[in-house]
């Protein structure tokens, strides 16, 4: 497994604080938000797809829910339009992901795993979540109940 570049984290950092400064204070608003968290990009690695070739995947924590994220690897891939689909293949089986903004011109496909995360106690409680999710999905399904 190869690492991130520092250009890469700077990128997954900055959609963390996209998604702050577009949903933050709306989140606020909802009843399962958690003050304790905040937004963070955790867990990525390179996957490559074979549509979009070379891409990052991991977890976005926000106060109120957790996201499978995808985007690419390099800052080359071409904006997309909300609400396009792409399913991305992983280990442990297919998941649906669905193209959203982030600010003027940042983007990300997403799956969102949990909307609640109001019970979380702490940013390193959501971290090992992330982690946990994270090693479930991209661990093949072993054929038995409960799958990711």
């Amino acid at each position: 497994m190869h690492a991130l570049t520092p250009e890469q984290y700077v990128r997954l950092r900055r959609l963390a604080d996209a998604w702050t400064r577009d949903h933050q204070r709306d989140a606020k608003a909802s009843p399962v938000f958690n003050p304790r968290l905040a937004a963070d990009a955790l867990c990525f690695q390179r996957h490559s797809d074979p549509v979009l070739g070379e891409q990052l995947v991991g977890a976005l924590v926000t106060p109120v829910s957790l996201w499978l994220v995808m985007v690419p690897a390099d800052e080359s891939g071409e904006p997309q339009e909300a609400g396009a689909r792409h399913w991305l293949s992983l280990p442990s089986g297919d998941y649906p992901l669905e193209t959203v903004l982030l600010g003027e011109s940042g983007w990300c496909r997403r799956l969102v795993l949990l909307d609640d995360l109001a019970d979380v106690t702490s940013r390193q409680a959501a971290s090992r979540l992330a982690q946990q999710l994270m090693q479930r999905v991209m661990a093949p399904d072993d054929g038995g109940e409960g799958g990711a």
